[in-house]
């Protein structure tokens, strides 16, 4: 397929939205954008995997990442997108087509050969498999093969904020807790020992856990222990021997990953727990100058991320990150999710302002 990244931008998010790209099926859209990006003087453009970079290489003191993913979750019988009442509806309009959309449209439209035009150099990543587990994702592997491609003085996440600043994220670690018991006919129950019931006591801990608020830079971080998943059971007629209980915890940017899980053992204590999955937080970042700047441009008063998001990776780097972008984030993975199309107008609007320095404090 051709993608006009010249169209109205609203037009260009649909575009973008009909293009089916569940986590592991971004190829088509990978190439749409590899191709698109490639018919524009002054970038460079790269691919690894189904994730698309491009650079500028203008000489400017500073350079500023865009980045976004172009995977989705499941698609939930809400494409082909359609658009109602000023809304764009369809999978992957809040989460993140809409912000991709924007990045992309600014790499058409900005005068990226035009001696003086741009504040900065510019970076554009649109990445694979963010959706789903972290091995798997494509911002990850580029950091891992390709650093040199996410270097920046600040990356900005299209990530769904509904048009506010969202500063560092949340880090989250989940662990498996097993519970044994002994298997019996349950018409003899007390021959048994019954691991569903076991987990009784567990919860009731988590359900009296009280969870602590942190405020960096003026974000307030809540955290979270919660259950979010039991697995157990054999048959109808059968007292269970086993159970497991999958515990996560949302934890603030200032606990590093081994210091969560440590309070996870702590406050589980006398039960055995098995990580599966740990990423660690990014803190605010809000004191480094092209942050600063980013925000006074906007004139938003930042708040903190609640979630993950891969501005921890960029956190990792020494990049100061930030989540910015049209979507609202409790539409995200929803099967009624839409995106505003005036907050898409709006995202480019101000992105455009801040590159160029029309926008500044």
């Amino acid at each position: 397929m051709d993608l006009d990244l010249r169209a109205p931008v609203g037009e260009l998010t649909r575009c973008l939205v009909d293009v089916p790209s569940v986590s592991g099926d971004e190829a088509a859209l990978a190439d749409a954008v590899q191709a698109a990006l490639g018919r524009i003087g002054g970038l460079r453009v790269e691919r690894d995997g189904d994730a698309v970079v491009a650079r500028t290489s203008l000489g400017l003191p500073s350079r500023i990442v865009l980045a976004g993913h172009l995977d989705t979750v499941p698609i939930a019988d809400n494409l082909p997108s359609r658009v109602e009442g000023g809304r764009l509806y369809g999978c992957g309009t809040s989460d993140m087509k809409a912000g991709v959309a924007i990045a992309l449209r600014l790499a058409a439209t900005l005068p990226l050969t035009e001696p003086g035009a741009l504040r900065h150099d510019i970076t554009w990543i649109c990445y694979d498999h963010e959706e789903v587990e972290a091995a798997r994702n494509g911002l990850r592997r580029l950091a891992a093969q390709h650093r040199d491609w996410l270097d920046g003085d600040l990356a900005i996440l299209m990530e769904p904020t509904s048009g506010e600043v969202e500063a560092g994220c949340q880090g989250t670690l989940r662990v498996i807790v097993r519970l044994g018991g002994r298997r019996a006919h349950s018409a003899r129950s007390w021959l048994g020992d019954n691991a569903i019931h076991k987990a009784g006591a567990l919860l009731q801990r988590l359900a009296a856990y009280e969870a602590r608020s942190v405020t960096l830079d003026g974000c307030t971080y809540r955290e979270g222990l919660s259950a979010v998943r039991v697995d157990g059971g054999v048959a109808g007629n059968v007292i269970p021997d086993a159970c497991a209980v999958t515990v996560n915890f949302r934890f603030a940017p200032d606990r590093t990953p081994q210091a969560a899980v440590e309070h996870v053992r702590e406050v589980l204590a006398g039960y055995e727990c098995e990580v599966t999955d740990l990423s660690g937080g990014a803190p605010p970042g809000l004191a480094a100058a092209p942050a600063a700047a980013f925000v006074a441009a906007t004139g938003r008063t930042p708040v903190a991320k609640y979630g993950w998001t891969d501005v921890a990776r960029f956190a990792e780097l020494g990049i100061p990150a930030l989540n910015y972008g049209p979507g609202d984030p409790n539409l995200a993975h929803t099967r009624e999710e839409y995106v505003e199309l005036a907050a898409i107008d709006e995202g480019e609007r101000l992105l455009r302002g801040y590159l160029t320095g029309a926008l500044t404090a």
